[in-house]
């Protein structure tokens, strides 16, 4: 294990984030493109940077090692969700923040921070893994992530118009066909169309040629920068006092990036023999909290106050939870 390779990166990401406060500060960038820039983010680049992902794949693993894989990773999200409804109430968080508790418990930084940090841990034969938790993570992000924003953003409204779909359920079965479809429509978007493609590339293990991949690395490669300056448009608007103000982040942070991870290392050696497998699971699950639910819901208009200080503040303590956690991989 490179301790120096995890503490560099975790200050790349500062770097980067404090790039793009000073350019908010500056008014070099503004609110509203700070909005433009996160669907960029969402409806072109985190896609291509996905399917990029599994084109340049070197690994050949059976079909039946990827489902087992896929299984594993898939009960790792099962807890993280789970732990998402318990957090907020034993913490006592307050309604209107328990959204932000649970973006940030479920979706890490499995991208920008978790290939590299894979990489330079456990090898580049990790990355097979890493790809597979980033197309969990995306069709996660693009369904249940866009359900809990969507509900934080809503939730006024709902109230408001409860008696409205009752007077037209009277109507008969088409209304109700049709919010059936909006709903489905709803989670068909480019986020779990390019995951659910990722996927079957690495099943099928098709050539495209240089001109589509290299195309796609390019636009893939600009979603760290950008995200990171989205995140530090949110950072520029806070305070550093109000950065820090939110106390029941700091058991919340010791649970999520020490705890969790700690006691998955030791729960999945009861279900896999693929040592490789659960490092990277458990190390992707050490990884502070991501900033595309941050991108999503800044494109919705959601409060982002909360999650700013969270994904801050986890990105902050990760130089010393990440390099604890890996001690136990040995």
């Amino acid at each position: 294990m490179s301790i120096e390779a995890v503490s560099q990166q975790m200050l790349i990401i500062f770097m980067l984030i404090f790039t793009g406060a000073l350019l908010y500060r500056k008014h070099l960038v503004s609110d509203d493109t700070s909005r433009q820039i996160s669907g960029l983010v969402t409806h072109l680049c985190n896609p291509a940077h996905l399917i990029h992902s599994a084109l340049i794949s070197q690994a050949d693993i059976p079909p039946y090692q990827l489902i087992a894989a896929l299984l594993l990773i898939l009960l790792a999200y099962g807890i993280l969700l789970l732990c998402s409804y318990l957090f907020p109430k034993l913490l006592g968080i307050k309604r209107e923040d328990q959204s932000a508790y649970r973006l940030l418990t479920v979706y890490g930084n499995v991208g920008f921070i978790g290939i590299p940090l894979a990489s330079a841990v456990l090898g580049s034969s990790s990355l097979v893994y890493v790809s597979l938790n980033n197309l969990v993570y995306n069709i996660l992000i693009y369904t249940h992530g866009i359900y809990i924003i969507n509900g934080s953003v809503n939730s006024t409204s709902c109230h408001q118009h409860t008696d409205q779909p009752k007077a037209q359920k009277k109507s008969g079965s088409p209304f109700r066909l049709s919010v059936y479809a909006k709903k489905i429509l709803r989670f068909i978007n480019p986020g779990t169309v390019s995951a659910l493609l990722t996927l079957l590339l690495y099943l099928i293990h098709v050539e495209f040629p240089v001109l589509i991949t290299e195309t796609l690395h390019y636009i893939g490669r600009s979603t760290t920068f950008l995200s990171m300056l989205v995140l530090g448009v949110a950072v520029g608007q806070m305070s550093p006092r109000h950065i820090f103000s939110d106390f029941r982040l700091y058991p919340f942070i010791l649970v999520r990036m020490v705890f969790i991870p700690t006691l998955c290392i030791f729960f999945f050696r009861f279900l896999s023999q693929d040592t490789l497998l659960i490092h990277t699971t458990a190390l992707l699950l050490a990884v502070p909290a991501g900033n595309l639910p941050l991108i999503l819901s800044r494109q919705q208009n959601a409060e982002t106050k909360t999650l700013s200080q969270g994904i801050l503040l986890t990105t902050l303590f990760s130089l010393f939870t990440i390099p604890l956690v890996t001690l136990l991989l040995a």
